[in-house]
């Protein structure tokens, strides 16, 4: 069976931002803008994805 993932994209900076977002960002495999990352569509992704949404954008749902 395989697995739902999803793809997510940088879309802010993480510069005057609090530790916690950036922690997150890294969290995520992000560091740079407009870097992509195919995750994993687990709970706990999420919930990553919505303490930063001004910092990220979902781009496709796979699966």
């Amino acid at each position: 069976m395989a697995k739902k993932t999803i793809v997510v994209k940088q879309v802010g900076s993480p510069i005057r931002r609090p530790a916690v977002q950036r922690r997150t960002l890294i969290g995520l495999g992000l560091n740079k803008m407009h870097k992509t990352r195919e995750l994993e569509d687990t709970p706990a992704i999420r919930g990553m994805i919505r303490k930063i949404p001004h910092l990220v954008q979902i781009i496709e749902e796979r699966g």
